[in-house]
């Protein structure tokens, strides 16, 4: 079914979602079932609000502020998945004193599901991410990262699989290239690998073989590039089976995300949320009862008082 005509049919006027309120869950029926996806990227240790001199970014953000308005949206909706798409680490003085805890308690006390890696998550080098990895209450998701010869062998998983009720989430993770952007000594025995042909096997392997009705793809690549390097848009437009990119790295800012077409003529949506953790990213995904439709929406919401 198209996109417009599901909305009309579902009682989603589409001016009607742009200002409807943040927190304001849609009419549903028992025609239709609905999963919401919560995202944030290049949080970068911030875990207090900008200060006053942070030009446009001041007085947003903060790890207690994410935390309530993330706790307000699981009161409205029942299928919620909170998801972040690296560079966790390295930014603020939290990194530097305790070596990335506080950024990954926190992670845990928000209930976040999973993660990916971000270059900047190496900065404290592998014997780091070796001692927080394994005690994590969500899963590290990264594919074209090859950690065999590594301490962080079998602590990062491919991708991860969510029922979000009668709905099959399938989430993997993507990586930039770490050379040229970590010193070698940091991730030193991590294999990096196409992340366009890895993400064909994984995303074809959830969405056939797993039989999920959601494919997402946690992307640290980076929204555009003027130069031939692999791309979130570069990403969507070879894809054939992936549904959703929710990306990081370029510190882009989208208010409403964007929509790429794929090899086959599908619509792939990206989102990304900018840097710091000053706006959280939204995406309601509506699924025909028959699985047989879908719409997709996207958002940002500021993160402040």
């Amino acid at each position: 079914m198209r996109r417009r005509t599901f909305l009309r049919q579902s009682g989603l006027a589409v001016a009607g979602m742009v200002t409807a309120p943040y927190l304001l869950s849609a009419r549903r029926g028992p025609e239709r079932y609905k999963v919401t996806l919560l995202h944030t990227n290049d949080v970068h240790s911030r875990m207090e609000p900008f200060p006053a001199q942070a030009g446009d970014l001041a007085g947003l953000g903060g790890a207690s502020r994410r935390t309530s308005l993330v706790r307000r949206i699981r009161e409205v909706e029942s299928e919620v998945l909170l998801l972040d798409a690296g560079d966790i680490l390295q930014g603020t003085p939290y990194f530097n004193l305790f070596d990335g805890e506080v950024e990954f308690r926190a992670m845990e006390a928000m209930g976040y599901d999973a993660a990916t890696l971000g270059n900047h998550d190496f900065d404290g080098g592998l014997p780091l991410l070796e001692r927080r990895l394994p005690g994590l209450s969500f899963p590290m998701l990264n594919a074209n990262y090859d950690f065999t010869e590594t301490p962080l062998a079998g602590m990062v998983a491919p991708y991860r699989i969510f029922e979000k009720g009668p709905v099959r989430v399938g989430i993997f993770g993507l990586g930039v290239e770490l050379a040229g952007l970590v010193p070698d000594k940091l991730y030193g025995g991590i294999t990096y690998m196409d992340p366009l042909a890895i993400s064909d096997r994984v995303a074809h392997h959830l969405k056939k073989e797993e039989r999920c009705h959601l494919v997402v793809c946690l992307s640290h690549l980076g929204l555009e590039y003027p130069d031939d390097r692999v791309s979130d848009r570069t990403l969507a437009a070879h894809s054939t089976d992936i549904d959703i990119i929710l990306g990081g790295h370029t510190h882009t800012l989208l208010r409403e995300g964007v929509v790429v077409r794929n090899a086959a003529g599908g619509e792939v949506h990206i989102g990304q949320v900018g840097w710091g953790g000053a706006w959280l990213g939204r995406m309601d995904v509506w699924f025909e009862r028959n699985f047989k439709g879908r719409c997709i929406t996207c958002r940002a919401a500021k993160v402040s008082p």
